[in-house]
């Protein structure tokens, strides 16, 4: 009846901290880039923020217990960059000690997207010493939290927030720089490098990261169409893991735009490729480029806009359902691109899927208190059938973690969407299981034991 993973396979659920805690002024708590770029008019969709957002600052004990009690083992949450800059650290005394408590493994992110905005003013990721501070951080948590958290990840998506904030400017801080965003990548990956030299330093336990990947196919055999997809593969997929996973980038165009070379390009590349413990893989659906017709539209066709000046373009991938975010079902992505880094990694290490789930449009609570969502649990159950077919291909994959906990500010779409296992009811804040997260307990409960 339920997809069947190995004995000892952890499962777990995913959060932000921009995303769910609110509480923006707590603390004295500065602002990140993201209270900066939702103060624009125009940025959000209805103008939405996530000052409040669900209020976990502040609801985080029954939070954690509604986690706790599906059964799952792992709850992946963020720090707060500006909270912690603030001096805030005890709130995340408090939550970890919750969630130990709850008698679930701790594994926060380092940083999720919310720069704090004093950074930014001094250049952000486009600025080298950010990586340095970034460092200073990391061993602030690590002095402060390793005695209790034993698994970290150090970066969230990092082609993501560069292609969308800095190449982009559909997410903060909006920089719309192009292929000039590269440096803003490097420095994202040597926090990462400095961030694990501090965790290993400190002995804090297993390090990793959470690294978006996807397919991409050419939408035909034209050469130029294989050339485009190649290069756009390049830069979302491997300009982010071969550094980490080879000791290097994947071309000569990259290594030449991230504005870092020579004998510090090696030093970097050394300390960014030091082992991991374990490798985050987060899926969403994948994609599909040709090489630009002149005169096409291509808007709309992924949840941002390519550039026209781009030597790449995105068509529709062909499916048989999408999300109410428009994003492609196709479980055997994940699967696809689970072998390819198993063949394209002999190093690899053992992989937590440790973001993958779907936004649908659910209505509230009915009559009879459930939130019924057959479109999510149809979702999640096709997603680890993959996962277990990757497996089944010499994959290791150790872990799952649903995106996401609870509904939440989804970024520059605001509340609209929702991808939440937990309801939450945007006008009180009450929080209602859906029929996803009832079957999600179900599963793992049916699941071997170790």
């Amino acid at each position: 009846m339920y997809p069947q993973l190995p004995a000892g396979f952890r499962f777990g659920m995913s959060t932000s901290a921009y995303q769910i805690e609110g509480a923006a002024d707590a603390a004295g708590k500065g602002p990140s880039i993201w209270d900066t770029f939702t103060a624009r008019p125009g940025t959000v969709v209805n103008g939405q923020d996530g000052r409040v957002a669900i209020d976990h600052y502040h609801r985080y004990e029954s939070d954690v217990a509604l986690i706790a009690a599906a059964g799952v083992q792992d709850y992946r949450f963020s720090f707060s960059w500006p909270r912690i800059l603030a001096g805030d650290v005890a709130f995340y005394d408090r939550l970890v000690d919750a969630v130990l408590g709850a008698g679930l493994r701790p594994v926060p992110t380092l940083y999720h997207w919310d720069l704090p905005q004093e950074l930014e003013d001094a250049g952000g990721w486009m600025n080298r010493d950010t990586a340095y501070r970034f460092a200073d951080y990391t061993d602030t948590l690590a002095l402060r939290l390793g005695d209790r958290v034993r698994h970290w990840i150090t970066m969230n998506e990092m082609n993501v927030h560069t292609l969308y904030g800095y190449a982009l400017t559909d997410h903060a801080p909006a920089r719309g720089l192009g292929l000039g965003a590269l440096p803003a990548g490097h420095h994202q990956l040597l926090a990462h490098g400095l961030a694990a030299q501090v965790l290993r330093t400190r002995a804090v336990g297993s390090v990793g990261i959470a690294n978006q990947h996807f397919p991409v196919t050419p939408a035909g055999d034209d050469p130029a169409d294989v050339a485009a997809a190649a290069l756009f593969s390049e830069l979302t997929n491997w300009t982010f893991s071969d550094p980490i996973l080879r000791g290097e980038y994947p071309n000569e165009l990259i290594r030449a735009g991230i504005g870092t070379s020579g004998a510090r390009l090696d030093r970097d590349l050394e300390l960014i490729g030091a082992p991991l413990d374990f490798y985050g893989v987060n899926y969403y659906e994948p994609t599909m480029i040709e090489a630009p017709r002149a005169g096409k539209d291509y808007r709309g066709v992924l949840e941002v806009d390519i550039p026209s000046d781009m030597p790449f373009s995105p068509v529709p991938v062909k499916c048989d359902e999408r999300t109410d975010f428009g994003w492609a079902i196709v479980p055997s992505g994940l699967t696809e691109i689970l072998v390819t880094l198993h063949e394209r990694y002999p190093n690899l290490p053992p992989v937590i899927i440790t973001e993958n789930g779907a936004s649908f449009h659910d209505a509230g609570p009915g009559p009879d208190g459930r939130v019924a969502d057959p479109r999510r649990i149809r979702y999640l159950d096709a997603h680890l059938r993959a996962v277990a077919e990757a497996i089944a291909a010499g994959v290791r994959v150790d872990g799952y973690y649903v995106w996401s906990a609870l509904d939440n500010f989804e970024w520059a779409a605001g509340y609209e969407q929702r991808f939440g296992l937990i309801h939450v009811d945007y006008t009180d804040l009450s929080r209602t299981p859906k029929d996803s997260y009832y079957w999600y307990r179900d599963l793992i409960a049916a699941q071997p034991r170790s």
